[in-house]
């Protein structure tokens, strides 16, 4: 994306990049299609930022930059108010722009009185135009902002369906396992799509790729595991264990070039010891047929889970993204009837009056959710996979019931 700050080498700069003395380069350029100077923070111009902000949005994005003369370029500092500017500029557009838009405020405080500074907001292009503001869908027009015309809004909800047509068709699982389990039926698998909004154009480069692929190597040792890395045609394939051949299966990540992610688990099925203990366990009960059902460790899956989602979220601490810049679904793969099993005398107590536990759904894809939405600030990978995969497979999270929340800790202690 554009910026109107270069570094001494002339590499673009992000927002969190840019210094005071870089403003000075602002005096070569001039107002146009993706920049924009206000000279005062007035209510005139409080008014103006939304229809601004949205006109960049659906756009090409651009930068908004209050504390510059729009026509000689000078610096001009704003007071500090007592509120952060990004909560006031983002308190503007829930209020006047529907969606919301994509964008970063920056305040840079003035190095002579750091009560005063210079506003940077830089608005990416939207993912799901158009962006409304007050009713009006503004684009942007030379260096102004205009309402779209019939065609420009055809355009924009194009753009909008073409995007949603993209996620979901990344919302597949793209690593190879193989057909059959190791009782020779179907292999359960639980998947995670990590989808990156805002995509940069054009291919990464091998440098890229290989600070990415790095920082993932990295945050599988933070969580004490090996990592095998496997070339794929756009992408990586990281394992904690070395596969001895295709049809090994072990837990996956897919790492692709933009940043978006995969990640694949299979279910940790009970071997032949552990089956005929649990069918004799369950057959006292009068729940369970020898002839019926699959069982899964409900310890062991969730911790191998949890362990590989972790992974993720230690990967975007160390790249510096932020989750709020992805969308994300999950995938139950031949899951449909799987039976949770734990030796824990908590959940066969449990099962003993309410039933197993299993997977009652067919196969199924989650809704894609986009985590820009303010509803998931708080979102980590970890808990998000761990609760989706159980919740799926019948456990009771976030129930108001003593006894549902005794199982829950109980297998998940």
């Amino acid at each position: 994306m554009f910026s109107p700050f270069r570094d001494a080498g002339g590499t673009p700069k992000g927002l969190a990049e840019v210094t005071w003395d870089d403003l000075s380069q602002l005096a070569e350029l001039d107002e146009g299609f993706v920049l924009e100077f206000k000279r005062d923070w007035t209510p005139s111009v409080q008014r103006k930022v939304p229809k601004i902000i949205a006109s960049f949005a659906n756009s090409r994005g651009g930068w908004l930059v209050i504390g510059i003369s729009d026509d000689d370029h000078a610096v001009f500092p704003v007071p500090r108010p007592s509120a952060d500017f990004s909560q006031i500029i983002g308190e503007l557009c829930r209020r006047h722009v529907s969606p919301a838009p994509p964008f970063d405020v920056r305040f840079l405080p003035d190095p002579a009185d750091d009560a005063r500074g210079v506003v940077l907001v830089r608005v990416a292009e939207g993912d799901f135009p158009p962006y409304i503001a007050d009713g009006v869908v503004e684009i942007r027009e030379g260096s102004t902002s205009g309402p779209a015309t019939g065609a420009s809004l055809v355009e924009l909800y194009g753009k909008a369906t073409g995007r949603r047509r993209e996620i979901a068709e990344f919302c597949n699982r793209t690593v190879f396992y193989p057909n059959e389990g190791s009782d020779g039926r179907p292999l359960p698998l639980f998947d995670l799509y990590l989808y990156r909004m805002g995509r940069p154009e054009g291919a990464p480069s091998r440098d890229e790729v290989a600070t990415h692929v790095d920082a993932m190597r990295a945050a599988f040792a933070d969580q004490h595991l090996t990592c095998h890395v496997s070339h794929a045609h756009d992408s990586r394939i990281l394992r904690n264990s070395l596969p001895a051949g295709p049809a090994d299966a072990h837990s996956a990540i897919e790492l692709f070039g933009d940043e978006s992610m995969k990640l694949t688990v299979p279910a940790v099925l009970l071997d032949e010891r552990q089956r005929t203990r649990a069918l004799a366990c369950m057959r006292e009960l009068g729940l369970f047929s020898a002839d019926e059902g699959r069982l899964i460790n409900a310890r062991a899956t969730l911790r191998r889970v949890s362990r590989l989602a972790s992974v993720l979220d230690r990967y975007v601490r160390r790249r510096g993204v932020a989750w709020q810049g992805y969308a994300v679904a999950y995938e139950l793969e031949n899951m449909a009837g799987i039976i949770l099993w734990s030796d824990d005398p908590v959940y066969q107590a449990y099962i003993a009056e309410k039933g197993v536990l299993s997977c009652g759904t067919t196969d199924c894809r989650s809704r894609v959710r986009y985590l820009d939405d303010g509803d998931h600030d708080s979102f980590r990978a970890r808990q998000f996979a761990g609760s989706h995969f159980f919740e799926a497979c019948g456990l009771p999270l976030g129930s108001p019931d003593p006894q549902d929340n005794a199982l829950v800790d109980a297998l998940l202690r």
